[in-house]
């Protein structure tokens, strides 16, 4: 039984995402300290809200410095919807500094008429550099978002799915060493969202 690590900074969709992992016959740990990563085989970051609350939140809760450790040394790590946000240098949201494990920036979308912010609502992935997530050949997969901002990656190249939001293509999911994220909801995303987190599970296994 694979287990997952869910970490708790208090701006998480907590019940949700520990319900997707439980249906995928997953152990769920809730972490609010560092000792508890330990005995983890992944971490899930996950994260509704704003940029600087949570990461002021994340520094108060002294679980930072073991995060960059964690994502550092290879181990496995996928961030949700803020949680992706929080993994890159800053965003335009705010002026704290992010986790920094991702080279780039978070940016406001784009203020287009006729296209309301947030987006919110049920989107087709457009595949981009094949990963664990999204591996080549992956069917279309329709899944739902919910947000404001999208990343920015200094390198293209990690860029695993984008999505089209008012005709331009913005990160949908990310993917680079050990660490993925998805700007979507994969707990909210029904069959497409559950072969998602199952795909990532597979391949955490396969670190073991």
């Amino acid at each position: 039984m694979t287990r997952i690590g869910l970490i708790d900074y208090g701006m998480g969709n907590l019940h949700s995402v520990q319900r997707a992992f439980e249906r995928l016959g997953c152990e769920v740990r809730i972490l609010q300290q560092a000792e508890a990563m330990q005995d983890c085989q992944a971490l899930v970051l996950p994260g509704v809200g704003a940029f600087d609350p949570a990461m002021e939140r994340l520094n108060a809760s002294g679980l930072v410095p073991a995060i960059k450790t964690w994502c550092k040394t290879g181990r496995p790590l996928l961030g949700i919807c803020l949680g992706l946000q929080l993994l890159f240098e800053g965003s335009d949201e705010g002026s704290a500094a992010g986790l920094g494990l991702l080279a780039g920036h978070i940016a406001a979308l784009p203020k287009v008429p006729g296209h309301p912010i947030p987006h919110m609502g049920w989107e087709a992935l457009i595949p981009g550099t094949p990963s664990p997530l999204l591996p080549e050949g992956s069917p279309e997969s329709w899944v739902y978002f919910v947000h404001s901002f999208a990343a920015q990656p200094s390198d293209p190249s990690c860029v695993t799915a984008l999505v089209s939001f008012a005709g331009q293509p913005v990160t949908a999911a990310v993917w680079q060493g050990s660490v993925g994220a998805c700007q979507f909801h994969p707990e909210k995303s029904s069959e497409a969202g559950e072969q998602l987190l199952r795909l990532w599970l597979s391949w955490v296994e396969a670190q073991a």
